[in-house]
C-alpha cells in the first residue's frame, strides 16, 4: 500500500479517547478501554474523514479498500479464523460512531459474513439454533439497513414464524423453525430488489460501510442532529469488530449498564441485561430485560468483572460512564464505552457527588449542567394529592409530568394540535419527528436503555417504557389493560416518568420543589430533603459566586417585580410601559393619540397621570434598591386604536340605518389619518415621543413622582429611563433634553431631586452602526434584540415563524429560530459592534440586553464572550441566566489560561 496516502483505518489499539473527531466517540471509547487492557473483541475503526470525502464524491476515498484489506486480515489472524470461512467462519459487526452520542439515529449491522455454506460451519461450532438465528438476524438488519427494505415486512414474517410454531417470543423459536425463517427473509429480499441476498461477505461488509456512511444524512440523523444541534458536517465513523455471540444459549447475554442511575443520579449499579440475545434486542426492546442487578445471581463471576471495570472506567473517565457488554458462555466482553446521556435532575446531582467525591473541581462541575438542563427542572409535575389510580405501570425512564392525547404514529403525533402522548410496542429511529412533537413516550417494550429511553432521557421528554401490561393496536389505534382499561386515539392519557405510573385523564400538575425553592417556599429542611433540590440550590451559590454578568429581569407588575426578585434578579431590566395599557386604560391612549384640540389632549393626560404614578410607585417598591429601568411607551399606534375595517363597517351600517354616531365618524376620521400600512416601522417608540405633544412628559412625570413618594416612605428607588427604537444621536438628544426638562420641573416643585439615568434600546441596525454617536449622550444602552432580528433579516416575528420558518428547519436554512437563539453572525455582529463603539466614545457606558434571548442559554454564553454587563429576561428565565452565567466566566477563565 502506498504510504503516501490519506490514513483512514486505524486498530482499536492506535487510537485513544482524545480522538473523538476522528475516530468518533465509540471508536475512541473502544481505543480507550483496549488500552486499559479490558476484554474488547479485536477490530478497527474507519474514520470520520472516509466518511466525509465519501458523502463529498459519492465513492470510497481512494485506498480505503486496501486499508480495510490489511485491517481485516490482522483481524483474521487474531482471531485465527477468516471472514465467510465455510468451516469455522469469523463474523464482525459494522457500527456507526460519530463524534457525539446519536442513540439509535444511524445504522448498525451485526453477524457480517454469514451465508449459506458459513451457516453450517457456524452451527458446527456453536449448535444450529445459534447458526440460524444469528442469520436470520443478519439478513433482516442488512436488508433493512443496507438495501431500504420496510422492516415490517421481517416483523411480520417473524409473527408468522412463531404463529406456526406456537411461540411465544423469538427465543422460543427451535432451529427449524428459524430455518424456515430465514428462506422467508431471502424472498423478501428477492422481491424487494429483484437479486439474492449477497453470498460474498466481502460484498456484505462493503455495502455496510457506506450504508453507515449513508445513514449520517438519513432524514431521522438530520433531524435529531437540529433537535441536538451537532453540527452537520462531522460525519461518522466506522467500527469494524469481531463478532462475540451473547445468543449462544441461557449462559450468555447482552446488557447495558451505568455507573449511576441515569435518570435519578443515585449513586450506584444501574442497566438492563437480557439473556440469550444480541446487543441490538435490547436497545430496539423487542423483549423487556431484567435490572442488571439479577446478573450477579446469573453469573456471579461475570458480574464482579463487570462492576470492576465500570468502577474503573468511572474514575478513568470522572463522570457517569453508558457501557455495552456482551456474556458470551460466561466471558465478559466491552461493546462500549461513553459518557452517559442523563436526566437533567440526574445531571445536577452527579455533577455534585463528584465534587464531593472529590473527582471533579467546582468549575468542572459548572461545565456538566445548563440552563436546558435547568429550565426542564422547572417544569410541572402531578399533584401528589390528586386521587387516582393508574390504570398501568412501566418502567420510569425519563423524569416529568405529561399529559396529552394518546396518539399511535409519529405522523400523527407531528400534526396533532395540542399535548401529545406517543404509545408504541417499541420505538424505533423512524419515530424521532413523533418524539420531538410529543409530551411525552409511552411504550409497552423495553427497559431504561431501549431506544424511547435513551432518547427521550437525551431530549428531557418524560417517558414510560415497558409497560407490558398495555395491549397496543395500532390498526384500531387504542390499547386494552387487563383490567379493562380501553384508551383510543385522541383520549388523554398522563403519565409519570418519575414512578412510571399511566392514567386515563388528566391529572392536575403543580410546580416542582426546584421552581418552590426558587420561590422561597421551601424551608431549609424541605430543600436538603430533596437531593435534586439540595443540588441545584448549591450549583447556584457556585455560578453567582463566579459570573461577571448581572441578570435582571423583564418585568411590568409588582407581581412579576417580586417573582423575579425572589427568582434572584438583580433589578428589572426591561418595564413594558405598553403592557400597562391593557384592557380599558387601552381606550387612554386611543384619546391622547386621536386628540384635535388641547384640551381633548389635556384631559386624557390628565387621567393616564395617575394611573402610570400608581404603577411605577408598586414596581418601584417591590425592587426597592435595585435599578428598575423603564421603556417609554413603544408599541405601534394600530395596537390602541380601533381596527380600521370594523370601525368602517360600524359607521357604514349606522348611516345606512339613518342614526350615525358622531364621535364614531370622528374616530374613524383619526383612523385613517394614522392608518398605517406596516405599523411595525411606522409610527411607534422615540417617533411617538416625539410627535405626540405631552406622551413622554407624562410618563416621565410619573416616574419621577412616583421615586419622590418612595423616597419621602424612606425607599431608595433607582428608576432608569429608556427611550425606544431610537435609529439616530438626532432623536435620543431631543427626547433627553425633554425628559431632562420633566425631572428638574418635578425636583423644583418637590424639592426633591430623582437621579435617573437615561438611555436607549438599541433595536434597528442603523443605532448599532451609529453606536458610538449615540453613547455620547446615552447613560446606558439595552440592546433589544427581538426588534433587532426583526430588521436585520427583515422578518416579522409574527408571520414567519407560522408560515416559512418550518421549511427552513426542513431545509437546515436554520439549526434554532433567531428569534430563540441570537444569530451570532448576523445580528450578533451589529451588537459586538456597538458595544465596541459605544464603549470607545464613553467608557462608563452601561450595556445590557433586554429581548428574550436574554435568558436563552447559548446567547448569554455569547453576551458575556463580548463584555455586556447584563442579561436581563423572563423571571422565571432568571435562574437560567445566573447560572448560564456562572459557566460563561468559567469558560472564559479556562479559555484565558488555556491561551497563555
Amino acid at each position: 500500500m502506498d504510504t503516501t496516502t490519506r490514513r483512514y483505518v486505524y486498530a482499536f489499539a492506535e487510537g485513544d479517547k482524545d480522538q473523538r473527531d476522528l475516530l468518533g466517540g465509540k471508536g475512541a471509547g473502544l481505543a480507550e478501554m483496549t488500552n486499559l487492557g479490558l476484554p474488547v473483541p479485536p477490530g478497527f475503526t474507519i474514520t470520520t474523514d472516509a466518511c466525509r470525502r465519501y458523502l463529498a464524491t459519492g465513492d470510497d476515498p481512494p485506498g480505503l479498500r486496501e486499508e480495510i484489506d490489511e485491517h481485516l486480515a490482522r483481524l483474521e489472524a487474531d482471531r485465527g479464523r477468516r471472514l465467510g470461512d465455510p468451516e469455522d467462519p469469523l463474523l464482525v459487526s459494522v457500527r456507526s460512531g460519530a463524534k457525539f452520542s446519536m442513540p439509535g439515529m444511524m445504522d448498525t449491522v451485526l453477524d457480517i459474513g454469514l451465508n449459506d455454506e458459513a451457516v453450517i460451519g457456524l452451527a458446527a461450532s456453536g449448535g444450529e439454533r445459534f447458526a440460524w438465528d444469528s442469520y436470520r438476524r443478519l439478513i433482516q438488519m442488512f436488508g433493512a439497513t443496507v438495501l431500504g427494505i420496510e422492516s415490517e415486512a421481517f416483523t411480520s414474517a417473524l409473527d408468522d414464524a412463531k404463529r406456526r410454531s406456537g411461540a411465544r417470543r423469538d427465543i422460543d423459536l427451535d432451529a427449524a423453525a428459524l430455518r424456515g425463517l430465514v428462506d422467508d427473509y431471502k424472498r423478501i429480499v428477492k422481491a424487494a430488489t429483484g437479486a439474492d441476498f449477497p453470498q460474498d461477505p466481502r460484498e456484505q461488509l462493503d455495502m455496510t460501510v457506506r450504508a453507515v456512511f449513508d445513514s449520517w444524512n438519513t432524514d431521522r440523523a438530520r433531524v435529531y442532529r437540529r433537535s441536538e444541534r451537532i453540527p452537520e458536517d462531522l460525519g461518522t465513523a466506522v467500527n469494524v469488530m469481531a463478532m462475540v455471540y451473547g445468543n449462544l444459549g441461557p449462559d450468555s447475554g447482552t446488557g447495558v449498564a451505568f455507573t449511576r442511575d441515569p435518570a435519578t443520579g443515585a449513586p450506584g449499579v444501574y442497566g438492563d441485561y437480557l439473556a440469550n440475545a444480541q446487543g441490538e434486542d435490547v436497545v430496539a426492546g423487542v423483549r423487556s430485560p431484567v435490572p442488571l442487578a439479577q446478573l450477579e445471581h446469573l453469573d456471579p463471576a461475570a458480574y464482579a468483572e463487570l462492576t470492576r471495570i465500570m468502577a474503573l472506567l468511572e474514575s478513568h473517565y470522572q463522570d457517569l460512564c453508558d457501557i455495552e457488554f456482551t456474556i458470551e458462555h460466561g466471558r465478559l466482553w466491552m461493546l462500549q464505552t461513553r459518557i452517559g446521556k442523563r436526566t437533567a435532575a440526574a445531571a445536577f446531582r452527579i455533577a455534585l457527588q463528584l465534587v464531593d467525591e472529590g473527582r471533579i473541581s467546582v468549575e468542572e462541575a459548572l461545565g456538566r449542567v445548563s440552563g436546558e438542563q435547568l429550565a426542564k427542572l422547572m417544569f410541572s409535575q402531578f399533584d401528589s394529592e390528586a386521587k387516582a389510580e393508574p390504570i398501568a405501570s412501566g418502567v420510569p425512564a425519563s423524569p416529568g409530568a405529561a399529559v396529552g392525547a394518546a396518539v399511535f404514529d409519529a405522523a400523527t403525533a407531528e400534526l396533532h394540535e395540542g399535548p401529545t402522548i406517543l404509545v408504541r410496542r417499541e420505538t424505533s429511529p423512524d419515530d424521532l419527528p413523533g418524539i420531538i412533537a410529543a409530551a411525552g413516550v409511552l411504550t409497552s417494550r423495553g427497559g431504561k436503555t431501549s431506544h424511547a429511553a435513551v432518547v427521550a432521557r437525551g431530549m428531557g421528554k418524560t417517558c414510560v417504557v415497558g409497560a407490558d401490561d398495555l395491549q397496543i393496536d395500532y390498526d384500531r389505534k387504542q390499547f386494552t389493560t387487563p383490567g379493562g382499561a380501553l384508551v383510543r386515539e385522541g383520549d388523554i392519557l398522563s403519565i409519570d416518568g418519575a414512578t412510571g405510573a399511566v392514567f386515563a385523564g388528566a391529572i392536575p400538575v403543580v410546580p416542582p420543589p426546584v421552581v418552590e425553592y426558587f420561590e422561597g417556599r421551601l424551608t431549609p429542611e424541605q430543600r436538603d430533603a430533596d437531593p435534586v433540590v439540595q443540588a441545584v440550590a448549591r450549583m447556584m451559590v457556585y455560578a453567582d459566586e463566579r459570573r461577571r454578568m448581572g441578570v435582571h429581569a423583564n418585568a411590568d407588575t409588582p407581581e412579576d417585580a417580586s417573582r423575579a426578585r425572589r427568582f434572584g434578579a438583580g433589578g428589572i431590566g426591561l418595564c413594558r410601559t405598553e403592557h400597562m395599557f391593557l384592557g380599558e386604560r387601552r381606550r387612554l391612549i386611543e384619546r391622547l393619540v386621536t386628540a384635535e384640540t388641547e384640551d381633548e389632549r389635556s384631559s386624557a393626560l390628565a387621567e393616564l397621570l395617575p394611573l402610570q404614578l400608581g404603577d411605577f410607585t408598586g414596581l418601584l417598591a417591590a425592587m426597592d434598591g435595585l435599578p428598575v429601568t423603564i421603556r417609554l411607551l413603544d408599541p405601534p399606534l394600530h395596537e390602541f386604536l380601533p381596527n380600521l375595517t370594523e370601525l368602517s363597517v360600524k359607521v357604514a351600517l349606522a348611516e345606512a340605518r339613518g342614526e350615525p354616531d358622531e364621535a364614531d365618524v370622528r374616530l374613524l376620521a383619526a383612523v385613517r389619518r394614522l392608518h398605517e400600512q406596516n405599523p411595525m416601522l411606522g409610527l411607534r417608540g422615540v417617533r411617538l415621543g416625539l410627535a405626540v405633544p405631552g406622551l413622554v412628559e407624562v410618563q416621565v412625570r410619573a416616574i419621577a413622582l412616583a421615586a419622590t413618594d418612595r423616597i419621602r416612605a424612606g425607599g431608595d428607588p433607582r428608576p432608569e429611563i429608556m427611550v425606544p427604537l431610537v435609529g439616530g444621536v438626532e432623536e435620543f438628544d431631543l427626547m433627553h433634553a425633554g425628559i431632562r426638562r420633566v425631572l428638574d420641573e418635578v425636583a423644583e416643585e418637590t424639592g426633591i431631586a430623582v437621579e435617573a439615568a437615561i438611555g436607549t434600546m438599541i433595536e434597528l441596525p442603523r443605532a448599532a452602526l451609529t453606536a458610538g454617536r449615540i453613547a455620547e449622550s446615552a447613560a446606558f444602552f439595552s440592546f433589544g434584540t427581538n426588534d433587532l432580528t426583526q430588521t436585520t433579516w427583515g422578518f416579522s416575528r409574527d408571520d414567519v415563524e407560522g408560515s416559512f420558518f418550518p421549511v427552513y428547519f426542513a431545509k437546515g436554512v436554520f439549526a434554532d429560530s433567531p428569534f430563540e437563539s441570537l444569530d451570532e453572525e448576523g445580528v450578533g455582529r451589529l451588537v459586538e459592534l456597538a458595544v465596541a463603539e459605544g464603549r470607545a466614545a464613553n467608557r462608563d457606558l452601561a450595556i445590557g440586553v433586554c429581548g428574550e434571548h436574554g435568558g436563552d442559554p447559548s446567547s448569554v454564553r455569547f453576551f458575556d464572550r463580548i463584555g455586556l454587563d447584563y442579561v436581563s429576561c423572563s423571571p422565571f428565565r432568571v435562574p437560567i441566566a445566573r447560572l448560564e452565567a456562572g459557566r460563561a466566566a468559567v469558560a472564559a477563565q479556562q479559555e484565558a489560561t488555556d491561551t497563555r
